[in-house]
């Protein structure tokens, strides 16, 4: 039905008593996500009502997992606070964490990504920096609108919040079984390749949209492991065909150097090994509408 997030899946929301967390809190809920209560030291014990739906505070995760039998976390709290967040839901076991959370550092992420695979990588951790997953008429964990797309079949894995909204604008007449931003940050949990892989082993997936943009050699990677690895049929989009080299633009990993990082190569890589890129989203969405008509 959808990879890493289902209907099934009980959410808590580390950072639900903030402004930003209740806000999202309650979208999430609005879109039949089964959120199962908030984590806020200072407020345990206490109870949120979200429109009629009270939800309670525990202390830490470990509280909320053992009360509730929550296994997905999406942390809503401030930078810098950020690595201690995803190193308690690590420590608690969580199955998923969805880190919302831009600005930040790099460092941390590293720590904590570096705590999650010293401990086993039970965590699978989505961001920071980034809108989150959503499969659409099941959960949606995270900032991505729910109204804008049906269930279907497609995947998309994608590092851009903004272009993750309009592709499914875009393909909303087809629909997705799960659409996941993994965000633009140097340093993130879940890569392209993770989501590939997991969209490839997906039945109630029949197609995938990866939606890159110019900076690292994330997209050529992946294009090396679509060639080995994944038989659906793959298109693509990579944002920034007339970034200039040599600037920053946008999120913090898009720096060109020199001739790596282009979109132009990271185009030409993909395309190598089969995946239809498009120069504009819609061209892209098109592609895709192409491939599941003729199926």
């Amino acid at each position: 039905m959808a990879i890493w997030l289902t209907k099934d899946s009980k959410v808590i929301v580390q950072g639900m008593t903030g402004s930003e967390g209740s806000k999202h809190t309650r979208r999430m809920l609005a879109a039949g996500t089964t959120i199962v209560g908030g984590v806020n030291p200072r407020k345990a014990g206490q109870t949120v009502d979200f429109d009629g739906t009270e939800l309670p505070v525990f202390a830490g995760v470990a509280d909320a997992m053992k009360e509730t039998g929550a296994d997905v976390t999406v942390i809503f709290v401030p930078p810098q606070f950020t690595k201690a967040a995803v190193i308690e839901a690590i420590d608690a076991g969580i199955d998923l964490a969805v880190v919302i959370t831009e600005g930040v550092p790099v460092h941390d992420t590293a720590a904590f990504w570096a705590y999650n695979v010293a401990k086993g990588g039970k965590t699978r951790i989505i961001g920071p920096n980034c809108p989150g997953i959503a499969s659409p008429g099941a959960s949606n964990a995270g900032i991505i609108p729910a109204d804008i797309t049906g269930s279907g079949r497609i995947g998309l894995v994608s590092k851009s919040g903004t272009l993750t909204y309009q592709m499914m604008y875009e393909l909303r007449d087809i629909g997705f079984s799960t659409c996941v931003g993994i965000g633009g940050d140097p340093i993130i949990g879940t890569t392209h390749i993770d989501a590939l892989a997991a969209f490839e082993a997906d039945p109630d997936t029949d197609a995938i949209v990866m939606i890159g943009e110019i900076g690292g050699d994330a997209e050529e990677r992946a294009a090396e492991f679509i060639k080995a690895n994944v038989t659906k049929p793959v298109v693509g989009y990579i944002a920034g065909f007339t970034a200039p080299p040599g600037k920053t633009m946008g999120h913090a990993g898009a720096i060109i150097s020199g001739s790596a990082g282009t979109a132009e190569a990271k185009k030409e890589a993909l395309e190598a090994v089969g995946v239809k890129v498009g120069k504009t989203p819609t061209e892209t969405a098109n592609l895709m509408r192409e491939i599941m008509s003729a199926g």
